[in-house]
């Protein structure tokens, strides 16, 4: 399984022998951690340094690298120039791609993210045949905006220990654990977009000419529901009535990548199946075939 690594203090990272050497304040000897090994790097402090040798090296092995900003909030991400030997080709075949073949893509998206979102709600005990039943009823492009009546029933449940809750981007707690898992869905999904070959602002629903990741925010929808229950999860193991988005919390929203999913029936860690979900849209361009490959909620405590 590849690592997740947190970098929340001044420290220094540099390559060696194909290793990553970490120098941080405190320590004489610099830890050592073979590169092959990482999946995830967070940057999350002004006084860290990188050597572009070290992110030379991380390019090849498809490592994530976010660095965050002034809020402590995933900002930016490192992605390869060239992710594939057949990009050009991909790229050809995802700006021609139809609209028709686009509206059931969404289709699929939505249906799966309705149908993982129901899933939570039932593993949380909360009445879900209402959301299978709409699942099941997203049409070609949703054009009955399924995703919204949904999302207005979904919120309701979720977190009713939480008097008053509402999902705003940048509301009160969880919002921002919420934010913060799904920028690691994101980057994760951003990543495996470009390695399929594939551009990952080129949207096929989400357009927005200031979004340079609307594709990727288009194949993370079904991802979501994994977070929100880890969210849920998290909050019960805190005392707080105003929880904050600590180091220890961050600490923990970065297991997701390793989070199990069960996808094509068995279960993987979840960059595991963005991975693959990248690839059947990658094959889905190049067929003209409307099958993506997206998880179902399992969840293991």
């Amino acid at each position: 399984m590849k690592r997740t690594l947190y970098f929340g203090n001044p420290a220094r990272l540099r390559k060696r022998n194909e290793q990553l050497l970490v120098q941080t304040e405190g320590l004489s000897k610099e830890a050592s951690i073979p590169i092959e090994d990482i999946g995830f790097m967070v940057l999350d402090h002004p006084e860290i340094t990188i050597t572009h040798s070290l992110m030379q090296a991380l390019w090849p092995h498809g490592i994530v690298l976010l660095s965050c900003d002034e809020r402590h909030l995933p900002g930016g991400l490192m992605l390869p120039m060239e992710g594939h030997t057949l990009q050009s080709e991909r790229f050809r075949l995802q700006v021609a791609a139809s609209l028709p073949h686009k509206k059931k893509l969404w289709q699929q998206t939505i249906q799966q993210k309705i149908a993982n979102q129901a899933g939570v709600l039932a593993h949380l005990g909360h009445e879900s045949s209402n959301m299978l039943y709409w699942s099941k009823n997203v049409r070609s492009g949703d054009v009955d905006n399924m995703e919204a009546r949904a999302a207005a029933y979904y919120w309701g449940k979720i977190f009713l220990p939480l008097e008053g809750f509402n999902r705003e981007r940048y509301g009160d707690a969880p919002n921002a654990w919420l934010n913060y898992g799904y920028a690691i869905v994101r980057a994760m999904v951003a990543r495996s977009l470009v390695e399929a070959g594939l551009h990952p602002t080129l949207g096929i629903f989400h357009k927005n000419k200031y979004n340079a990741f609307c594709l990727a925010d288009d194949i993370m929808e079904p991802y979501r529901p994994f977070v929100d229950c880890l969210v849920y999860k998290l909050l019960q193991e805190t005392d707080s009535d105003t929880p904050e988005l600590n180091t220890e919390i961050k600490k923990k929203l970065l297991q997701i990548p390793t989070l199990d999913v069960l996808q094509n029936n068995q279960l993987s860690p979840m960059q595991v199946a963005i991975q693959r979900t990248a690839s059947s849209l990658g094959r889905s361009f190049e067929t003209g075939n409307a099958l993506l490959l997206y998880p179902e909620f399992v969840w293991k405590d």
